[in-house]
């Protein structure tokens, strides 16, 4: 009997030890936006698209790559400086944000958008590997201020949620384009959804989905910018970024 409780002992101590490698190997590994992706189209529910509305996406899509092949800033380029109003109404300006560390500076279409949504979720939870860099997060998005207050306190996001509500700063990044009014009107009558309920009258703009690490001087370090909208840059690639930046200002510090 004694013998029968020490190996179960021995197996219960053996199983403790491997949990505690694995929650510290995961507690080292910031979130994956893929990984968010896979889970939500695994689980979504709701009618499939006719074969027409699939022939509008696509040929949307394909005319916005075709128009925007190389979208958003380069690698070097100065980041442009702007002052936008949070969903509290409150002035943040980048220059600002920049004198105290880098800055990952994300542009999304709205609440609306599942993968956005899926995005931000990464991004808020990758928070203290950003943190260690001394770098903060600053998302900006087209739709109207209410709307992004909604979206913070549903999300309990800790981030700034800017609203570009003139079009000024997604264009000055090279990621401003408007949705066809084909794509419009299928929203609309499929999904019943309208994008000037979140963006607001007459306003049809939105940023091809965009991430910049930028450096406290006001230098890109990192970009991804993709038409896709189901593509967007991993928190890893960033944190990478920071690394590097985080190593040129402190050579050989060790991070």
């Amino acid at each position: 009997m004694s013998r029968i409780f020490m190996m179960i002992v021995v197996l219960l101590l053996v199983l403790s030890t491997g949990c505690i490698y694995t929650n510290k190997v995961t507690d080292d590994i910031p979130p994956n936006f893929r990984d968010g992706v896979k889970a939500f189209v695994a689980n979504r529910t709701g009618g499939k698209l006719s074969e027409k509305d699939r022939s509008i996406m696509a040929m949307a899509a394909m005319d916005l790559e075709k128009a925007m092949p190389e979208p958003g800033l380069k690698v070097g380029m100065s980041a442009p400086d702007f002052q936008l109003s949070n969903a509290f109404g409150e002035k943040v300006k980048l220059s600002k944000r920049l004198v105290d560390g880098p800055v990952v500076l994300a542009f999304y279409r709205g609440a609306w958008c599942p993968f956005c949504n899926i995005e931000l979720n990464a991004l808020q939870n990758s928070l203290p590997y950003f943190k260690k860099y001394n770098a903060s997060l600053i998302a900006v998005t087209p739709q109207k201020p209410d709307k992004s207050k909604e979206q913070l306190e549903k999300a309990e996001y800790t981030f700034e949620v800017l609203s570009d509500l003139d079009d000024s700063v997604m264009k000055s990044y090279n990621l401003y384009f408007e949705v066809p009014q084909e794509v419009h009107e299928l929203y609309k009558n499929r999904f019943n959804f309208d994008i000037t309920d979140y963006n607001g009258k007459d306003r049809f703009g939105l940023p091809v989905p965009g991430t910049f690490v930028i450096d406290q001087n006001g230098i890109i370090q990192a970009v991804y910018a993709e038409t896709d909208y189901k593509k967007r840059m991993e928190p890893a690639d960033i944190i990478r970024s920071l690394k590097v930046i985080t190593n040129t200002k402190y050579p050989g510090k060790n991070n």
